[in-house]
């Protein structure tokens, strides 16, 4: 499993890099091989041999048990006498056999099996009982499993969560939405190479969102710690962009290599190493001491045990049961399946209303209205013009009888 900021273990010991190509041409394994079993590339294998670079964490140990000589096999202690007499001696071959690869071996002894077993050599009573076989570890359960790496990871997580963000609930929240994750896709990260990995990947991406400055509680991080020393390390990660804090955090306090570092935080080697040189050079004007270090590799050390001691002093929540992380996300789960089946059914509720009530056939549509000229006045009594009203008063102010009834005089 990955090294984690809290992890105290000392890392095993390596040989020189000379010595590390030697052994691994000894087992007669490439470069290939090797990167390939350590889950690295090739380039990376070659400077660990130069002496360039060095593994560091989960990657050290597995590369220190892939080169570590065999131990050699101790021969039983058998009387001579006894061994002739029992087994006759077979006379010596005439030229030295040839070494063969245990897989052309393997492949041979399937393709070619015999038709019948070869007879088992008689044991002398004084050779040493055969030892008994190891019992085969017992196979877990997916809960059972998923327990395990909640209980490894989770509480480490937690604190490399709030070197991060600097806020203590959202480190819980984003570990323990994490783990939610791995369960809803268990099947993937159960084969995955490093499970670890996965979810520390998922929850740096959760704890990283920008959505989250538009949460009230999530807006300003907690309260630095009131030691001098450890408070300029807290302000000095904070003043960090995200991705340089990240890859500070990744190389210097998990212990991934630069190649690791770099797919993790999704950037390349080179940008990678570039963040992490920026990343150290403003930490170090806040701390003294990680100036006057002398070399890269005590800048490394002396980072991982500040950031392990902010780690540990600080009070952070423990995370919640990995039941009660499991149940959550099965609930989530169901909720989503539920919604999703509610808005297929009002999907296809609409679409048979929809086809109900629409027309079979074609309506021709209103025309709009239109000005019609050429009509018509209307017949009837029209309005008096003012000339009419006039005249009407003089006659009936005159005589309704005489020549002037005849031909009125309009003044």
């Amino acid at each position: 499993m990955t090294r984690s900021t809290t992890d105290e273990a000392a890392a095993p010991p390596l040989p020189s890099p000379k010595e590390r190509r030697r052994l691994r041409e000894a087992k007669s394994l490439s470069e290939e091989q090797v990167a390939e079993a350590v889950g690295v590339t090739r380039a990376t294998v070659r400077s660990w041999e130069t002496g360039r670079t060095s593994p560091r964490g989960r990657k050290r140990a597995l590369y220190a048990k892939l080169i570590a000589p065999d131990p050699e096999p101790v021969p039983a202690t058998r009387p001579k006498a006894v061994r002739r007499k029992e087994r006759p001696e077979r006379p010596a071959p005439a030229a030295e056999p040839v070494s063969v690869a245990p897989e052309a071996v393997a492949q041979v002894s399937a393709a070619v099996a015999p038709t019948s077993a070869p007879e088992p050599e008689p044991v002398p009573a004084s050779a040493p009982p055969p030892p008994e076989a190891e019992p085969a570890a017992p196979r877990l359960s997916p809960d059972e499993a998923f327990d395990a790496l909640y209980a490894h990871s989770a509480p480490g997580l937690v604190r490399q969560t709030y070197l991060l963000t600097g806020r203590r609930s959202l480190a819980r929240e984003s570990v323990e939405r994490a783990f939610q994750l791995a369960w809803h896709r268990w099947p993937e990260v159960a084969v995955d190479r490093d499970p670890a990995g996965w979810v520390r990947a998922a929850a740096y991406e959760y704890a990283m969102s920008p959505w989250h400055r538009l949460r009230r509680v999530h807006r300003h991080p907690d309260a630095p710690p009131s030691e001098p020393a450890r408070r300029a390390l807290f302000e000095a990660l904070l003043d960090l962009p995200p991705a340089y804090r990240r890859t500070l955090l990744l190389y210097d306090g998990v212990g991934l290599d630069l190649p690791e570092t770099a797919a993790e935080t999704e950037a390349s080697t080179p940008a990678a190493a570039g963040r992490l040189e920026v990343a150290r050079a403003a930490v170090a004007e806040r701390l003294p001491e990680l100036a006057a270090a002398a070399s890269p590799a005590e800048q490394s050390e002396l980072l991982q045990d500040r950031l392990g001691g902010l780690a540990r002093a600080e009070h952070v929540p423990a995370p919640s049961p990995a039941r009660t992380v499991r149940t959550g996300s099965e609930d989530k789960a169901r909720l989503w399946t539920r919604a999703a089946i509610a808005f297929v059914a009002l999907l296809i509720g609409a679409t048979a209303l929809t086809l109900h009530t629409a027309p079979t056939h074609y309506e021709q549509p209103v025309s709009p209205p239109e000005r019609v000229g050429g009509v018509p006045p209307r017949g009837g009594p029209q309005k008096l013009t003012p000339q009419d009203l006039k005249l009407q008063k003089v006659l009936k102010e005159q005589l309704a009888h005489g020549p002037e009834r005849l031909v009125p005089r309009i003044p």
